[in-house]
């Protein structure tokens, strides 16, 4: 159970934060970039939940992924040193990146196939997944980043996670413009 009584810890002042192993680290490091890449994807998701309107599926779907981003979260701020830690650290499954699969292929089936790339709009809360799905993929350019990294060991269930949210909020996102018949296609060239 998380408890904090105390917001400020003034460790930021100098440039530097802990890692949830206490381990101190500067706050421009890739393991801190890509939490808090991940934690801003949270925070464009929850304007997005605020649009869903009468879509109670998509409304738990994305309240459900903004727990997963907190255990992504978690998984990221607690590196895999090989040491005991005293308790058991959250990482994030194979079975949540599964479920994003199937609910990706789910919204897919009622959606006609793509004959142009789209631009983010449409809907109020389609526009709110495609923010949130370039925000995620800015989210996994950090992990990448960190998962590629000698210094770092990130899972490959947390890379598998972030790269698969970013399809599931595209899809979404056609989902919410009426399954892509309010989607607004790219027409190349069409301003020359």
């Amino acid at each position: 159970m998380v408890k904090l009584d105390k917001i400020y810890t003034k460790t930021g002042d100098k440039g530097q934060t802990r890692l949830a192993t206490g381990e101190p680290v500067d706050k421009w490091c890739p393991r801190v970039a890509a939490y808090g890449a991940v934690d801003e994807t949270n925070s464009v998701l929850g304007l997005a939940v605020r649009e869903t309107g009468f879509d109670a599926w998509i409304k738990t779907a994305l309240t459900r992924i903004q727990n997963d981003l907190f255990d992504l979260g978690a998984d990221l701020a607690t590196p895999d040193r090989g040491k005991d830690l005293g308790w058991e650290p959250l990482r994030v499954t194979l079975g949540q990146v599964e479920r994003l699969e199937r609910e990706i292929d789910e919204m897919n089936a009622d959606i006609a196939p793509l004959d142009s790339f789209v631009l983010p709009g449409g809907s109020a809360l389609a526009a709110h997944l495609h923010m949130a799905r370039s925000t995620a993929r800015r989210a996994e350019r950090h992990v990448a980043e960190a998962y590629q990294s000698d210094d770092e060991v990130i899972s490959d269930e947390a890379m598998a996670y972030i790269n698969r949210l970013s399809d599931w909020l595209f899809v979404a996102a056609r989902r919410a413009n009426e399954n892509g018949k309010r989607d607004v296609k790219w027409v190349p060239g069409a301003n020359r």
